[in-house]
């Protein structure tokens, strides 16, 4: 006698998900309305005057974008994908909904191999991280149409190319994709399908345009889900639910090795570097010593303005211009502390891994070290949303106590899942406390070099 057809229990997360799926217009004309919103912002600062000393958030448009995108839309996006997955890349993100629009009228070619090479994400954030520091992103408008806007029409471009309705510049080249499919994996909530009520379901259904190219029936996790609601209700075996934070992490048997030099080299390495090099006296007192020893040498070049606000921030009417110097000092300095993050890490994970015994250990444990990594790049980012608004007269009397709660919260939470994945592995007691600590030690200069940043210097 053949079973009867298993249907899920409806929940009120399943309900969300099944009206979002429902809704799907509604969600486009929002996407729509963001491209809008966003191109605004992106070029019109551009071809503005630098604003007055003044100015403020509420009276000049480039503050009003300066602050829009680095004070409330990077930080947050950042906190909202730890929260509820890539739903920002499913209704919101403008480069998403253009490239999709773009591979539906474009020329359909056959995605190349070259783009499928696994190291684009971290290529891709170590480079506009990098880039972004050399001209001022954070600062001026022209360097952010470059940036975001160069990004934008390169997804543009990637659509018109490759794929029919496919989001393939997001799967492989978005600067932050590696980056957000990483954190989404602590997200507590997911698509979670149900193989036994898709075996059973009827055999004809309309098929689902995963436009991130996710394989919805082996789908297990978040990582690569655009959280867009398409699939919700498919075969009545995907439905919206809940699961543990982190959990993903903990169940990850094997990590790629890319994925393992996002968090290490990038998340924890390049990002930090890129937040602190201004704030460094270090780097300070190196260039001034080196500086004293050019000109005791008569050696001028290195002290003259590159004179290419796209090379090297160049802003002669606000006093703010580099010199070769300042620049390799700024790309030193970012480098050195990418190292010794790094490479401090690295040593960690590679005494875990010998602990354990196992080969390869390292690359699903340096996964257990993403809450840390995503938080000291919110908090870091962070810093540039209390800055702005103490230029508008808005101070934060409580943010030591926040950016102190935030980073033990991080370390709490990475510990929590090293301990939880260390557990399932198959080794002597001894041997998974000794990965433990390891995993432990390997929290501490990254978070000493962020103490240092925030109460130190």
């Amino acid at each position: 006698m053949r079973s009867p057809t298993l249907v899920h229990q409806p929940t009120a997360l399943s309900a969300i998900g099944d009206f979002l799926r429902r809704h799907q217009r509604a969600i486009v004309a929002l996407q729509w309305a963001l491209v809008l919103f966003y191109a605004v912002l992106l070029v019109v600062p551009a071809f503005m005057a630098l604003p007055p000393e003044r100015a403020t958030i509420l009276d000049n448009l480039t503050r009003f974008a300066q602050f829009l995108f680095w004070g409330i839309w990077w930080p947050f996006v950042l906190l909202s994908v730890i929260a509820f997955g890539r739903l920002w890349c499913g209704f919101l993100c403008p480069e998403g909904a253009l490239t999709e629009w773009a591979s539906r009228h474009g020329a359909g070619k056959r995605m190349p191999p070259w783009l499928r090479w696994s190291g684009w994400p971290f290529v891709a954030f170590g480079t506009t991280t990098i880039y972004g520091q050399m001209v001022s992103v954070y600062e001026y408008p022209k360097p952010v149409l470059v940036i975001l806007g160069g990004s934008t029409l390169a997804a543009i471009g990637v659509g018109l190319l490759y794929g029919k309705g496919k989001r393939l510049w997001c799967r492989h080249l978005c600067p932050v994709s590696g980056v957000f499919a990483l954190l989404a994996r602590l997200s507590p909530f997911h698509y979670k399908v149900d193989l036994l009520a898709w075996a059973q379901s009827p055999a004809r259904a309309q098929p689902i345009n995963c436009a991130p190219l996710v394989h919805i029936k082996s789908m297990t996790g978040a990582a690569e889900c655009h959280m867009c609601a398409r699939c919700s209700g498919h075969k009545q075996a995907i439905r919206l639910a809940a699961r543990w934070p982190g959990r993903e992490v903990i169940e990850t048997t094997t990590a790629s090795v890319w994925q393992s030099r996002l968090v290490v080299w990038g998340m924890l390495g390049i990002a930090a570097g890129a937040f602190q090099w201004s704030a460094s006296p270090w780097l300070v007192a190196a260039k001034q010593r080196i500086a004293a020893w050019l000109i005791e040498r008569d050696i001028a070049w290195p002290l003259a303005p590159v004179g290419h606000w796209w090379l090297f921030t160049h802003y002669p009417d606000v006093n703010d211009v580099f010199t070769w110097l300042d620049g390799a000092m700024l790309l030193g300095y970012i480098s050195a502390t990418a190292l010794a993050l790094g490479t401090s890490v690295s040593i960690a994970l590679w005494l875990a891994e010998k602990a354990l015994g196992r080969e390869d250990a390292r690359h699903g444990l340096a996964l257990a070290l993403t809450p840390l990594a995503g938080f000291t790049i919110f908090l870091g980012l962070f810093t540039l949303t209390t800055t702005q608004l103490a230029a508008e007269g808005l101070r934060i009397a409580w943010l030591p106590q926040v950016r102190a709660a935030v980073l033990a919260v991080a370390v709490f939470w990475s510990a929590t899942l090293a301990f939880a994945w260390i557990r399932r592995q198959r080794a002597h007691a001894a041997r998974r406390l000794s990965a433990f600590l390891a995993m432990l030690a390997a929290s501490a200069l990254p978070v000493a070099s962020y103490a240092m940043l925030f109460y130190g210097w």
